[in-house]
């Protein structure tokens, strides 16, 4: 998509909704872009929802309007899904510091993740930026046709209201607290226990249960293994027709390398706010997302998925590398994303322990491979 390069440079005041890592990345770039940052965060800590929470919400599927929300899904026994390489920033990675991190293994849980964040935070000095125990409730333009006046109303804890005017928001809450649930004939009346995987902690209570996981996805598949050792049964439904055996480590997702495509899109915002880059016409940006709309029809992906990257990912990822004028992303990268989802497939529930990443970056095993010769599926 063809637009001129602006050579004016200007300094925003910017609000960012959330300290998870987005949030974090979103706040540094922006500042050194040159902007005022000022970051909400209605915890007490940065890093959103890597900060495990032992609490459930009173209603486990989340259908109660006026149930105390609990933030992070994360449950007890969770590690990455994709190896330290290719996880963290690309001037700050997720590497294993001996006397520093904690957890050396190339598929960390996710404390040492949440370490991370918080080290980014202070390394960074964005945490100076983050007004803990800010929830914000509402974000309103100022006046019509003023698109560079927003309101941002937040509560705090103790229930004191307030607001300010901004000239840019950047949203960062997450997508993970809201549960979206399955909808099937009988269950609004079925009586069994029925919890939605953003309760699911610890498999100690389903001990001797039979026990039905709806959703192949990557919480669903973590969780029926995590409980296969204590129920009496675990039966895995999906959607989907492919067939899924889970004891042999067959998945059909497609994890995202989450951390270096929040970083490129902050660094994108950020240039954009300050008058770096400028935006296509809209004429131009309604024609991009009819075509990207064709193309996931063409690909039979349901309109669910629209915000799903794995179509194009490494396409768009370097097209904003191409927008910031930045060096090509190294190739090795992309290689260990395709090596993830096929040894994923391939070498069984230990799959992560099997994996010898080290040895591999070293192109000692197979790091060379073309991604286009892996065996491995995209479908999500």
């Amino acid at each position: 998509m063809h637009k001129k390069k602006a050579m004016a440079k200007r300094s925003v005041k910017a609000a960012v909704i959330g300290a998870g890592m987005s949030g974090l990345i979103a706040a540094r770039e922006l500042r050194r872009e040159g902007h005022r940052v000022v970051v909400f965060e209605k915890g007490t800590e940065v890093g959103g929802t890597w900060v495990y929470d032992p609490r459930v919400e009173s209603d486990p599927l989340g259908l109660d309007p006026g149930r105390e929300v609990i933030h992070s899904s994360m449950y007890k026994s969770l590690r990455v899904n994709l190896p330290r390489p290719i996880m963290g920033f690309l001037d700050y990675p997720l590497d294993a510091k001996p006397g520093v991190r904690d957890d050396p293994r190339p598929f960390p849980g996710h404390e040492e993740v949440l370490r991370f964040l918080q080290g980014f935070a202070a390394d960074s000095g964005v945490v100076e930026l983050v007004r803990f125990g800010h929830e914000v409730v509402r974000v309103e333009q100022v006046a019509e046709g003023r698109n560079d006046e927003w309101v941002v109303e937040w509560r705090t804890r103790d229930g004191e209201a307030s607001a300010e005017t901004f000239e840019a928001v950047v949203v960062c809450n997450g997508k993970f607290t809201e549960p979206r649930l399955a909808e099937f004939p009988g269950r609004s009346t079925w009586r069994g226990e029925q919890i939605h995987s953003h309760n699911y902690r610890i498999p100690e209570p389903y001990k001797d249960k039979i026990v039905v996981i709806i959703g192949n996805g990557p919480s669903g598949i973590d969780i029926a293994k995590d409980i296969l050792h204590v129920a009496k049964e675990v039966h895995l439904a999906s959607r989907e027709t492919t067939k899924l055996e889970i004891l042999e480590g067959l998945f059909q997702h497609s994890p995202a390398i989450a951390f270096l495509l929040s970083e490129l899109q902050s660094r994108w915002v950020a240039k954009i706010l300050s008058g770096k880059i400028l935006l296509p016409s809209e004429e131009e940006m309604m024609s991009s997302v009819h075509e990207y709309y064709q193309r996931i029809e063409a690909a039979g992906w349901p309109k669910r998925h629209t915000h799903r990257l794995q179509l194009e990912k490494f396409d768009y990822e370097n097209w904003l590398v191409g927008e910031l004028g930045l060096p090509p992303l190294e190739k090795w990268r992309q290689n260990m994303y395709f090596t993830s989802l096929s040894l994923l497939m391939t070498l069984g529930e230990n799959w992560r322990d099997t994996w010898d990443v080290e040895k591999w970056m070293k192109g000692e095993a197979g790091g060379e491979e073309e991604p286009d010769k892996i065996n491995c599926t995209l479908e999500c």
